[in-house]
């Protein structure tokens, strides 16, 4: 008797090669999300952003009382966003030396700390977020880091680990929330869209409009291309599943 060796149909080990790297991304995912962290609206060079740090657990199942978040020696000042479950202060230093902001105002001290103090500490198991709105550096690739202290009602959590040159930030058990200032772009640092922007933009809301017109003047062929487009959809599903269930008896 001879053995058979049965071999899945190729739409079946497709499926199955995906379904693992979704498993392998979603994995990826998990981990990341179980530290403190930072997402910025934009890293644009010299740009506006608002940042926003996410707190997903306590202190080894203790709840958090206080999130003390530390700037950038880069940042001199920043906006916090009012949270209604979180106290707000912000900690000053002096300037070793006055700079000029760019109404030309002398600044002899900068932010250098934001710290949040729960009105009710943050159970283990839920999460929340702090938003904070600052401008980058004017510096392309500079990296900027963010290091968190979290104290929960027992415990503390010091998220202050940097990576060292060739070393995998994954590999860091505390990272400290980090990003990189990518390029500026044209939108300037007020976020305001350049001249040529907005040209292409206008010119843009001109063709849709024409297009608009066109469609209004005469929707059958629309509609005749829809319907025939449906049908061939159909038809095509209907092969697929007749060459699976062929490949399936031949297997």
């Amino acid at each position: 008797m001879q053995n058979r060796r049965f071999t899945l149909p190729t739409p079946v080990r497709v499926l199955g090669a995906g379904t693992a790297a979704l498993g392998i991304v979603a994995l990826s995912a998990g981990a990341a999300s179980a530290h403190v962290s930072v997402s910025p609206n934009t890293t644009a060079a010299g740009g506006y952003a608002v940042l926003t740090f996410s707190v997903p657990h306590g202190c080894e199942g203790s709840p958090t009382k206080e999130v003390a978040i530390a700037l950038p020696d880069d940042i001199v000042s920043v906006t916090p966003t009012v949270n209604p479950g979180w106290t707000i202060k912000k900690v000053t230093e002096q300037l070793a030396d006055p700079i000029k902001d760019d109404d030309g105002n002398e600044i002899t001290e900068r932010t250098s700390q934001v710290v949040y103090t729960a009105k009710t500490p943050l159970e283990d198991g839920y999460r929340d977020t702090m938003e904070l709105s600052l401008q980058l550096p004017d510096e392309e690739g500079k990296s900027l880091s963010f290091p968190v202290i979290q104290t929960c009602v027992k415990g503390q959590t010091a998220w202050n680990e940097t990576a060292a040159d060739g070393q995998d930030p994954e590999t860091l058990e505390h990272p400290a929330p980090a990003f990189t200032i990518t390029a500026a772009t044209g939108e300037g640092h007020h976020g305001a869209a350049s001249d040529d922007e907005a040209d292409e933009a206008d010119e843009a809301d001109g063709h849709a409009e024409a297009s608009d017109a066109g469609d209004d003047s005469d929707g059958s062929d629309g509609k005749g291309l829809a319907i025939g487009g449906l049908v061939a959809g159909v038809g095509g599903l209907a092969l697929g599943g007749l060459a699976l269930a062929r490949s399936g008896k031949k297997a």
